[in-house]
């Protein structure tokens, strides 16, 4: 499973980029706002930190101001995928971006005929919401379980990628279940390699290396 890491704070992609572990970055509007910077310099910034697939949002709800944006969007760096939301115009706008070759990750998808539509209109990635989807009362990873069965029922290419994921338990049942990718934020893919015997472990090799008396170099 890819990871991707959802934020537009740089130091941080930078930081999870030299442990190997960010295949690509998803950003928002509201992500972009927390961090004061002009979004279109973020944008391409990340885009220079990271090789794998960046995803920018516009901010239009009209097919035609969709293109508009899409079209500024995937000149800042050929690793950019157009991020539209799941609406009419938002496919449509998703088929015409993916016939002309660019990525294109619709978002905000909350249900499993949603996925269906996204893939049919030739989506590179849909991002289903699983944090959000459980907040309401439903069961995210079941929305990715049908995702799944659905996508593999009819070969779609589409990725499955999971969002909204609110802690490490999502990313173990997304891996569970066959997603291809999840993005999450940088303190959740962190706290993946916490484990209370992996530190009692660190403890004990410490204390009974200080007991030798030696060092290594």
């Amino acid at each position: 499973m890819k990871f991707f890491v959802d934020t537009a704070d740089t130091a941080d992609i930078r930081d999870l980029a030299e442990s190997g572990l960010v295949d690509g970055v998803t950003t928002n509007p509201s992500l972009i706002a927390k961090s004061g910077r002009n979004f279109l310099e973020v944008v391409q910034e990340i885009c220079g930190i990271v090789d794998g697939p960046v995803s920018a949002e516009v901010v239009a709800l009209d097919h035609a101001g969709m293109m508009r944006e899409a079209e500024i969007l995937r000149k800042l760096a050929p690793n950019v995928a157009v991020k539209v939301p799941l609406t009419i115009d938002g496919l449509k706008t998703c088929k015409a971006l993916t016939s002309d070759g660019t990525m294109v990750n619709v978002t905000l998808c909350f249900s499993a005929n949603q996925a269906l539509l996204a893939a049919k209109a030739g989506a590179t990635f849909i991002s289903p919401f699983v944090g959000r989807h459980d907040d309401v009362g439903f069961d995210g990873m079941d929305l990715i379980r049908d995702i799944r069965l659905i996508y593999d029922n009819y070969a779609f290419d589409t990725e499955i990628l999971v969002a909204s994921v609110r802690h490490p338990i999502h990313i173990l049942e997304s891996a569970r279940i066959g997603a291809d990718v999840m993005t999450a934020p940088p303190a959740v893919i962190r706290q993946l390699v916490k484990h209370p015997l992996t530190d009692k472990g660190i403890e004990g090799f410490m204390a009974d290396w200080a007991k030798t008396g030696q060092s290594i170099g």
